[in-house]
């Protein structure tokens, strides 16, 4: 059998915009993220270890069930910002839409089995995070307890 790949992570996502200001405001009222680069088409962002990378210009429709994850630490600024944004939540859970069609669902990290080394969490400035007793089952099911 021909040896495989093991997948680490998800290092980054394009999201496609029509205006890099506009969502460069735009997510900035709902993330803390730090500015990594940008050129006339993209903009990098920081967002934890990881980036996300805005590129002006759409290609497609609006994003019906495609999505993507983000984890944070509080799921409640980001609804507060989406509230007062106007933002319309999405049938369950968080998710949303945002200006340019890009589906996208905020997700708690206490309730879900994704983890962070301590290292990382330090270099972030993130402190007191737990697991909900369900993850940290998924977490030793898989032998991959905190």
């Amino acid at each position: 059998m021909k040896k495989k790949a093991q997948a680490l992570g998800i290092n980054h996502v394009v999201l496609e915009v029509d205006d890099l200001d506009e969502a460069l405001k735009f997510y900035g009222r709902l993330f803390q993220f730090t500015m990594r680069g940008r050129n006339d088409h993209n903009a990098f962002i920081d967002l934890g270890d990881q980036f996300i990378q805005l590129r002006l210009g759409r290609t497609q429709e609006p994003d019906g069930a495609r999505h993507f994850g983000f984890v944070v630490d509080d799921r409640e600024p980001v609804r507060e910002a989406l509230e007062e944004m106007n933002v319309e939540l999405l049938e369950r859970g968080m998710n949303f839409r945002d200006p340019w069609g890009n589906r996208i669902e905020v997700v708690p990290y206490d309730d879900i089995q994704f983890t962070k080394a301590p290292n990382i969490l330090r270099g972030m400035k993130v402190e007191g995070l737990t697991k909900t007793p369900e993850a940290l089952k998924e977490l030793s099911e898989k032998d991959m307890s905190p």
